[in-house]
């Protein structure tokens, strides 16, 4: 982990940089097994919302169960909108939603018993000696399958200071089955002073949610609105590395190029919406029964199916050469290339007019093929509408640098160097229909930038060192801030849409660290840090005609961020307390850390923010003085734990805290959303036995101790709306594995 910025290291840099360098050649051959269990009180065995889906749903991979018809696939492939009039008849229409008529995504299920979490998994490695070196082989393979439930309020206010009811408020049960598959195999090879590492990751993750919701929106406050909607979210990436670290004694040389592929894909995302007036029986002859007309007013039902791929193609290389003792010079080069293509068609089901006694069927039937056809049910596209089907985006970056590692004096070193980076980035809307014209801007980012760097470190004793450190940043809005394509997250659960008028942000940074490294592993840092930025991107969220609908992104127009941090890592030996044999050989630990933070953003009387093409005024989306999104003032992580010397046996409590911070702007004039994350308590033990010979690893882990909740929340005054609020739930998980 590095948290100050050196030349060396991509321009986007914000709070640090993380880099890992997997095992390739393990000392000594090995096989293990791996498995566990887990149980959420808020979950596990609890009422929860599922479909059925396929039968391999289990595995995160479909059966075929959601491959998109071929009559619709002809349809999306036409170059013409799925709409009556665009060369296709009520009739097409009509056949390509029987086509979509598929029971196993549209019936929503109760289920009482929600399964237990588990997990398993095994990894193997060997290493075989050749002439002048030696060969090693590292792979492994993970499956895990995990449920949570949430019971969420979740509430929108139009008025601005937040008086009176909220005018839409839900309770919302949401049920997600989230299965991970990951596997890695690495090849290295050490021939002398050379390594070669050859390193291949998959990653599955795959979400598959239910929804049910109940409540009233804003429209008509006397109307009872249930809203059922279940999704698949599946997100794979494929990553492939080759690496070779040279060693010339007084010049090393590092080569690397990589490929990744990324998808996601969320086929059959289908929303049902059925209305109750509760109007006297004389006005509404259904007014106390849940109906759904498939008209826009009294219900609706739709269906969306998206597919985004991505490809990363990256090269670099370094060259370090030894001037003088104590001095290195290096000079490197990297490139890479991003093409993403992202599709989202969407439509609903419309009928002019559904007998009273079809109105109230459940969805499958409501959607079966015998009423679709009796009652001309037809499919129409909504994508077509605004021009947000289809995008392509690209990024390439080619990027030099240099830099210099020296001495100066005894105790005193210097790393300075600077990083020149030319990048272009687009989006584009891709005019699938060919209507030659579209309402979206367009995104077209060609900046370059020098990034100076220098690190100043002086050693006052062996033990302890003081670090200052100054560079220049940036950090680019990402394809998923840019695209003005709706999509929806799973984990807050609103819509976002991307602002393809978004640009850089450029961060000046400063830093002095102070490190005290008073015995083995244990260590004193204290450290003061700040930052100016230009530009810096900010989620907000808007108000709809029925609710807080989307959220979305924006340059604010300046920001300041500055702080603190304190760590300390300690033992105390337990063999001075007791004579106990249990106490010889083991130790406490203590580890510390705390961040207090103050940031604010910075917004005058002139200033704007474009959004989609059009220049706005700063002031309606951000406050003068108010902090970034994400950032909380203070952050505390406190670990208390036993752990022994000769054997595995470790135990921790452990206890993390984040104060209220930001997640989006608030609506024009409206408070800012804040999250409330408060303290959270943990324990987690490990043990390592052996059985029949073999060594067991066991870990127990008991998560959110204490049972807090989660809160999305406006304030104003004494008023509140909660936009999130439900309880997370405490779990427990015991997982182990065994060596060969």
């Amino acid at each position: 982990v590095q948290k100050s910025y050196s030349a060396n290291f991509p321009g986007e840099f914000g709070g640090g940089v993380i880099n890992l360098t997997t095992k390739s050649t393990p000392r000594e051959a090995f096989f293990n097994i791996s498995g566990g269990i887990g149980w959420d009180t808020e979950t596990t065995n609890q009422l929860g919302y599922t479909y059925y889906g396929s039968d391999t749903d289990w595995t995160g991979f479909d059966d075929g169960t959601r491959d998109i018809p071929a009559g619709l696939a002809s349809a999306l492939a036409s170059g013409k909108p799925v709409l009556v009039g665009a060369d296709f008849t009520q009739d097409q229409l009509e056949k390509i939603a029987v086509e979509l008529v598929n029971a196993e995504t549209t019936l929503l299920q109760q289920n009482n018993n929600i399964p237990v979490n588990w997990s398993f998994g095994f990894s193997g490695g060997k290493t075989w000696p050749i002439a002048d070196g030696e060969i090693g082989i590292i792979a492994t393979a993970n499956i895990s399958n995990k449920w949570r439930t949430r019971d969420a309020l979740q509430q929108t206010s139009l008025d601005r200071d937040l008086a009176g009811p909220p005018q839409t408020s839900f309770q919302r049960v949401i049920t997600d089955n989230r299965v991970v598959v990951n596997g890695l195999l690495g090849i290295g090879l050490e021939l002398g002073d050379h390594q070669f590492r050859w390193t291949n990751l998959y990653i599955r993750d795959t979400l598959k949610q239910a929804r049910l919701a109940l409540g009233k929106d804003q429209n008509n406050a006397d109307r009872d609105i249930m809203v059922q909607d279940t999704a698949w979210y599946e997100r794979q990436l494929i990553n492939t590395q080759l690496v070779a670290e040279l060693d010339f004694d007084a010049i090393q040389i590092d080569l690397r190029g990589g490929y990744a592929n990324s998808q996601r894909e969320a086929p059959y995302e289908r929303s049902f919406t059925y209305v109750k007036t509760n109007l006297p029986l004389a006005q509404d002859p259904v007014g106390n029964k849940f109906v759904n007309d498939l008209g826009g007013n009294r219900g609706s039902a739709s269906i969306a199916f998206s597919d985004l791929n991505e490809n990363l193609y990256s090269a670099g290389a370094d060259v370090s050469y030894e001037l003088a003792p104590r001095i290195t010079a290096t000079v490197g080069y990297a490139y890479s290339d991003t093409e993403r293509t992202s599709v989202r068609r969407a439509f609903v089901f419309r009928s002019a007019n559904l007998p009273i006694a079809v109105q109230q069927l459940r969805p499958d039937f409501l959607l079966s093929d015998v009423t679709i056809q009796a009652f001309d049910i037809a499919l129409l596209e909504t994508s077509a509408q605004d021009g947000t089907a289809a995008f392509g985006a690209a990024l390439t970056t080619h990027a030099g640098y240099a830099q210099v590692q020296a001495e100066v004096v005894s105790g005193v070193n210097v790393n300075v160097g600077v990083r020149y980076e030319d990048a272009k980035q687009t989006v584009n809307p891709i005019d699938l229909f060919r209507t030659g014209g579209n309402a979206i801007a367009i995104t077209n980012l060609s900046n370059d930038y020098w990034l100076p760097a220098v690190t100043l470190t002086w050693e006052a004793a062996p033990d302890m060192q003081l670090r200052v450190n100054g560079s220049k940043t940036i950090a680019r809005p990402q394809f998923r801030e840019l695209i003005a394509q709706i999509y929806q997250d799973p984990e807050s659960n609103r819509q976002f849409r991307g602002n393809p008028s978004l640009t850089d942000s450029t961060l000046w940074n400063a830093e002095v660290r102070y490190e005290w490294y008073f015995d083995r592993d244990q260590r004193f840092t204290a450290a003061g840090f700040y930052k100016s930025i230009d530009n810096p991107i900010e989620t907000f969220t808007s108000i709809s005609t029925d609710s807080l609908a989307n959220s979305s992104f924006a340059n604010a127009p300046k920001a300041t961020l500055w702080g603190a941090e304190i760590e300390v890592q300690k033992f105390f030996p337990l063999d001075t307390i007791s004579d106990a044999p249990f106490f010889q050989s083991r130790r406490a630990v203590v580890i510390a850390n705390y961040t207090y933070t103050q940031s604010k953003l910075k917004v005058g009387a002139g200033d704007v923010t474009i959004v989609n093409g059009q220049s706005l005024v700063a002031s309606d989306f951000f406050f003068d003085g108010a902090p970034l999104t994400g950032q909380s003032d203070h952050l505390v992580n406190f670990q208390l734990g036993l752990e022994d010397q000769d054997v595995l046996s470790q135990q921790t409590l452990l206890f993390t805290y984040a104060s209220p911070r930001v997640t989006s702007r608030g609506p024009s004039g409206q408070p800012d959303i804040r999250e409330k994350p408060g303290l959270q308590i943990d324990f987690v033990a490990r043990q390592g036995i052996t059985l029949f010979g073999k060594e067991l690893d066991l870990k127990f882990e008991a998560r959110n101790l204490t049972g807090r909740k989660y809160q999305e929340v406006q304030e104003a005054g004494d008023n509140r709306v909660f936009l999130n609020r439900y309880q997370l739930g405490r779990s427990l998980s015991l997982s182990g594995s065994i060596k060969f």
